[in-house]
């Protein structure tokens, strides 16, 4: 396979280890309504991703101005996506009114439930709220909405609708709307649910996002927003894709001592994907958990052969999504390469079936699973 030369296309264009003391205290008062955002101050964090869930979110897309001819294959591939989680949890569909009657048709025989938005794009993990849990079980407001401000990836794409997607979600569910008051996305972390976040500088600590914004003072208010402790950071490649190198296409945490990483499936220095794939890894086995260990690492490699193609196209295994029983994951046509991906991600998670997925018109867009969905988690404690 050809290096890829982009990993998001451009779509309407024309339209280190960080660490600091909290940045608030313990503040307990009553949070105010969703349309009035507060700030955390301790009261809640983040899960796990691999935390029982109450339900799956995911954004039907809708814009042809976005996608074109290929919107037909790119809703058909969110469709599979949602019926596939819809057998392990419950899905919650965010759709233009115009469009809820048909998604709802579509989606008749699955657990979904179709709720109005106006929705830009399928990317909810980049433009729906992290969901945080009060960390005393005695809150009487145990959840919260996290909001990261969507701009666009940088003002890159047509994004009116998906800043909205937020709030309207926690006026949905009745619960406060958290700010980080930063300019980001879900795409751009990986939260291990114990303490520690790990993100790329060039989607955060750059100027199409956060403008004269520090990288310590981006990182007090990432940890300050999801609870945590400390953050690791990774280089990241600026400008290369629409993301500025999101991490969920890099390194995931399995779990607290673990750490999965995408390869691409040649050994060609200097070219950009494989030298960020080598200097992500090079930085996290120079890296400690909270406990003074080092990282255990898995390596998930790319295919050799993908059905899909185009230069934007994402054939990253490591974009998998992990809800109860089960672990959504991509297949791209390489039989070896689907097979070696779901023999790897069940010894990671050996509870859950592994189940893959075609998606290729979502990645043929630079995405995949875990871009198209983000969870809610369950607040009950067993």
């Amino acid at each position: 396979m050809n290096p890829r030369t982009d990993r998001r296309r451009f779509l309407a264009s024309s339209a280190g280890l960080a660490l600091a003391l909290a940045g608030c205290g313990n503040n307990r008062r009553a949070a105010p309504p969703s349309s009035h955002a507060t700030v955390n101050c301790g009261r809640w964090a983040m899960p796990p991703e691999e935390s029982r869930h109450v339900a799956t979110w995911m954004c039907w897309p809708s814009s042809k101005a976005v996608w074109g001819k290929a919107l037909a294959d790119v809703q058909a591939a969110i469709a599979r996506v949602a019926v596939t989680i819809a057998g392990y949890e419950p899905v919650k569909m965010l759709a233009r009114p115009a469009e809820a009657d048909r998604v709802r048709a579509l989606l008749a025989d699955a657990d979904a439930q179709v709720v109005d938005g106006p929705v830009d794009d399928l990317w909810a993990r980049d433009t729906l709220p992290l969901f945080l849990v009060s960390t005393d079980s005695a809150d009487d407001v145990p959840l919260a909405a996290g909001r990261l401000h969507f701009n666009g990836w940088g003002g890159k794409q047509i994004h009116d609708g998906d800043t909205q997607l937020a709030e309207i979600v926690a006026d949905h569910l009745g619960i406060p709307l958290v700010d980080s008051h930063l300019t980001g996305e879900g795409g751009g972390l990986e939260n291990d649910g114990h303490g520690t976040i790990l993100a790329a500088r060039s989607s955060w600590v750059n100027d199409n996002r956060n403008p004269g914004m520090t990288e310590r003072e981006i990182a007090r208010r990432l940890r300050d927003l999801l609870g945590a402790d400390r953050l690791i950071w990774v280089d990241g490649l600026a400008g290369a894709d629409i993301t500025d190198s999101h991490i969920d296409t890099l390194a995931r945490f399995a779990n607290v001592g673990r750490i999965v990483l995408g390869q691409p499936s040649y050994i060609q220095p200097g070219e950009k994907w494989y030298d960020l794939a080598v200097a992500t890894k090079n930085t996290l086995q120079a890296a400690n958990t909270e406990n003074g260990h080092r990282y255990a690492f898995t390596t998930l490699v790319e295919p050799k052969t993908p059905r899909g193609k185009g230069d934007a196209f994402l054939s990253s295994y490591v974009n998998y999504y992990v809800c109860n029983g089960a672990v959504i994951a991509p297949s791209f046509g390489d039989t070896a390469a689907d097979r070696a991906a779901a023999s790897a991600l069940r010894r990671l998670f050996p509870s859950r079936e592994v189940i893959q997925v075609d998606i290729d018109a979502i990645a043929e867009g630079g995405g995949g699973i875990h871009c198209a969905t983000q969870q809610q988690p369950s607040l009950e404690t067993t």
